[in-house]
């Protein structure tokens, strides 16, 4: 018996390969023996012995869940989550998540996850008061691998070639393969239409079938409110931030603005800034022809480098109310063993650094001021008014499920607007300053209702979708 091992979202039909395995580990992480993390490619079994080492090491702080969908081979795409509160989300406490592996043959990244989730154990044990803070104040999910079976047929082939193992099972990029919402929001700008969010619903065909391993994450983005994320991959040295897709047509060279472009920025060079080189102007490209990043800061706008329809990152951005970037780690993708504690070292401030940043901006709880209680999917407008200029932010975020909201910023001043059908508008006035490694400012909202007389009240629909957490429960295996 398994023994409540691992809590799953939904219930998909359970391979008898998963039920062998899952037995397995149960057994083993049992035990009383515990294994020192070693820096090595962890193969598929071992990197679920790994997460759940952790886990069990960590059993008051992590908590472990099995995506909707297993990898077309029939893997289990496992996430595992460090907080106070591991298995709910708690008010005023933003989600952050990273996933790794999402091209099969990039595995840097799958490495660095495995040892952050160790690390996170065991410096908390040790009262590390960063770690401690970080933990207490956020819930943060790790998932090493979205393409274990890639990962297999990268490994299987000797990790040499750059193709093979890039795709899943199906022969499917992966990032390529979420809904392309960056063609309903271009074409919402053309006729005018300020509608920059939470666009789900406008969708009205899709170019490919959705894998399952899209269809697993695509699942979780719209059931958990996650605030801030990153996908990390390999092949270069650079943070990649929205838009990915260019407006215009061009394979690359165009600079698709976002309406948060200036936040992006500051996550990209968040992660960028706290690394041993990722932000160093001397140092060389990866190949004869490539842009050298480290003379733009280690960043760069994702349609300018070079334009991608379907990808994680921009769904992140419109379909949620998620800041997502992505984040290639180096030059190899297949990175030498022998090379994994160097790159932990050189990445770990910044893997570290960027969790923080989902505490930027403002936070707080909308509420019906007559009631008191909260309000979900209300919306919060932003016009930056910094140095007396106007400049709205044309994308709303929205209240979750106990009327909590999150908002990154930069640096300034703001006018905040929290807004919903049936109750008046509030705005304030709030002034953002980030401090290092500190919890985003709360501003809070009592949204007084609208009395409508019974004989002319009526029923309105709101454009919008929410991402608030589903009524789908985690189910024990």
């Amino acid at each position: 018996m398994i023994n409540k091992q691992i809590q799953m979202f939904g219930s998909p039909a359970t391979s008898m390969w998963a039920l062998l395995w899952l037995a397995a580990f149960a057994i083993n992480v049992n035990s009383s023996e515990r294994k020192e993390f070693q820096f090595k490619h962890h193969n598929n079994e071992e990197m679920y012995d790994a997460i759940l080492q952790v886990r069990d090491k960590c059993p008051n702080i992590t908590s472990l869940y099995r995506l909707s969908e297993d990898s077309i081979e029939g893997r289990p795409l496992l996430v595992l989550v460090f907080s106070v509160h591991p298995t709910e989300h708690k008010p005023m406490d933003p989600e952050f998540k990273y996933i790794a592996n999402m091209h099969g043959n990039e595995v840097l990244g799958r490495e660095l996850l495995l040892k952050l989730a160790d690390y996170f154990c065991e410096e908390y044990k040790a009262g590390n008061e960063d770690i401690v803070k970080l933990i207490t104040k956020t819930r943060i999910h790790l998932m090493p691998s979205m393409n274990p079976d890639g990962w297999q047929r990268s490994t299987d082939d000797g990790g040499s070639n750059d193709l093979i193992g890039r795709d899943n099972a199906e022969g499917v990029d992966l990032n390529r393969n979420f809904p392309d919402l960056d063609r309903i929001v271009f074409d919402n700008e053309a006729y005018y239409k300020d509608i920059n969010n939470h666009l789900m619903q406008m969708v009205d065909h899709l170019s490919q079938p959705v894998q399952p391993e899209t269809k697993a994450v695509m699942q979780m983005i719209m059931s958990i409110p996650f605030v801030a994320s990153a996908n990390l991959h390999g092949g270069d040295l650079v943070a990649n931030y929205p838009y990915d897709a260019s407006r215009y047509g061009n394979e690359q060279g165009e600079y698709a603005t976002s309406p948060d472009d200036d936040t992006f920025k500051w996550l990209a060079l968040s992660y960028a800034n706290y690394h041993a080189d990722m932000a160093n102007p001397n140092r060389m490209p990866c190949r004869g022809g490539d842009t050298n990043f480290g003379k733009e800061g280690g960043i760069t706008n994702g349609a300018k480098w070079y334009s991608i329809r379907g990808g994680m990152q921009d769904f992140n951005y419109l379909s949620s109310n998620d800041f997502e970037i992505t984040l290639e780690l180096g030059c190899d993708k297949y990175t030498k063993e022998s090379e994994l504690e160097k790159e932990w070292n050189r990445n770990k401030n910044a893997i570290i650094n960027l969790i923080w940043q989902s505490h930027i901006g403002i936070k707080g709880i909308i509420k019906d001021a007559a009631t008191l209680k909260p309000i979900v999917n209300a919306f919060i407008k932003v016009v930056n008014v910094t140095n007396g200029i106007l400049s709205p932010i044309l994308h709303d975020v929205t209240s979750v499920q106990d009327g909590d909201y999150y908002r990154l910023l930069t640096n300034g001043d703001y006018h905040v607007t929290a807004s919903m059908d049936g109750y008046l508008s509030s705005t304030k006035l709030v002034t953002v300053e980030n401090k290092f490694h500190s919890e985003a400012k709360i501003l809070n909202f009592d949204l007084q209702p609208i009395i409508i007389p019974s004989t002319y009240s009526k029923k309105r629909k709101r454009l919008a979708y929410s991402n608030t957490i589903t009524g789908d429960k985690l189910h024990v295996f």
